[in-house]
């Protein structure tokens, strides 16, 4: 049986998105979410940081334009914050890049737009 990656980290933060949503519901702009979440986890002392920029290296030089990240958890889990009508292949699209440049190895989704919460975990594919 495979391994779930980060399980225990995982479990923390999903449990924070309900938290979130259980509270504030559906309606909000991604922002408010965001506020709510870096709330929620100061609370819980689970270490992240908020917009992580990522640098994009191409060949041998380092791209102008930068990635940031919703958030990155314990230094290893990228957590991306929506507020859509649904997922859409540019959403994980986006956690896939978010993990090749940040060597991570897996991300979370989160849509805060529906009646009930909505997360998708996304794993890298390299070993």
């Amino acid at each position: 049986m495979e391994e779930y990656l980060h399980k225990e980290e995982s479990y923390k933060i999903v449990g924070v998105l309900y938290e979130v949503h259980k509270n504030l519901g559906k309606g909000f702009s991604e922002i408010v979410y965001k506020d709510a979440i870096e709330y929620e986890l100061n609370q819980l002392n689970i270490p992240f940081e908020r917009e992580k920029e990522f640098v994009v290296n191409y060949k041998s030089t380092t791209l102008k334009h930068k990635f940031y990240a919703d958030f990155v958890v314990y230094d290893k889990i990228i957590l991306e914050i929506k507020t859509v009508d649904c997922f859409n292949n540019s959403h994980y699209n986006q956690c896939l890049n978010y993990l090749k440049i940040s060597n991570n190895e897996l991300a979370i989704l989160a849509n805060f737009n529906l009646i009930s919460l909505e997360y998708k975990r996304i794993v890298s594919s390299r070993k």
